[in-house]
């Protein structure tokens, strides 16, 4: 079975790596320098490039792997501003990469054109979902995002969350203002606390954990609803979607 590996770049991302000793799958490598330095020490090749979206702290290092390894193909959304992808994929279409197969998911909201790839027990889902957290709109709606989540939420709760963000602490801090009794958010405060004090990464999370603690995958919960509903619904309950907007405002005011 193939080795998942979280490679550290910039401050805060994680550039996911797929390989079995030999050759990798590179996942969002926005930063040349950290994924180039990895392969150089392990002695591995990259196998592909799969790319969630276009921001650059995803894709700025694909331009300088490319020219270090002509020819390698780069999986990615059809999207005119994404010119270094070489196999544009979409909603259902599969890669197979390094003897493996990764379904596609459109996700849009973060950006429009924003996709995930599903396989092998992992998620690779960019910036549409951190643990205890998701992303900004940016483009689009925050019932697109919502939607989006909703289907990450529907994988099987054993699926492996791979986030492209080392976010979790700060994400747990504003879930505790809105679900300040949850215990299993409570749990895992601890936890991620003790993994980073020990210089290693929160990530990946099992998507069980996400659906006990990410207020953004709880927005039908009652509890929850009621809480955001405040003054706005007079106490009374607001639909998924309406608490998610509420939930995402409250995230972008919170930093």
């Amino acid at each position: 079975m193939p080795t998942l590996e979280p490679v550290p770049a910039f401050e805060d991302n994680y550039i996911w790596t797929v390989h079995d000793g030999r050759s990798a799958l590179l996942v969002d490598p926005g930063e040349a320098k950290a994924i180039l330095t990895w392969l150089a020490t392990r002695r591995m090749q990259p196998a592909a490039v799969l790319l969630t979206h276009r921001h650059a702290d995803h894709v700025g290092g694909v331009a300088e792997i490319r020219r270090r390894h002509p020819g390698i193909a780069v999986y990615g959304p059809a999207d005119a501003r994404l010119p270094d992808v070489t196999v544009a994929v979409g909603e259902g279409d599969v890669v197979v990469a390094l003897g493996m197969r990764f379904h596609v998911l459109a996700v849009p909201g973060h950006t429009l054109e924003h996709i995930a790839y599903v396989g092998h027990g992992w998620l690779f889902c960019g910036d549409t979902m951190f643990s205890c957290g998701c992303g900004k709109v940016f483009e689009g709606s925050s019932d697109l995002l919502h939607a989006s989540l909703q289907r990450l939420a529907a994988l099987p709760t054993d699926t492996l969350v791979c986030c492209a963000h080392e976010y979790t602490l700060d994400n747990i801090r504003f879930a505790l203002t809105v679900e300040p009794d949850n215990a299993a958010l409570l749990d895992w405060r601890e936890h991620a606390l003790a993994l980073r004090r020990a210089g290693r990464p929160t990530l990946p999370t099992r998507l069980a954990d996400e659906l006990a603690c990410n207020p953004f995958l709880r927005c039908a919960e009652p509890a929850l609803q009621r809480r955001l509903a405040g003054p706005r619904g007079g106490g009374g309950f607001v639909d998924a979607a309406a608490t998610f907007a509420v939930l995402r405002s409250l995230k972008d005011a919170f930093g």
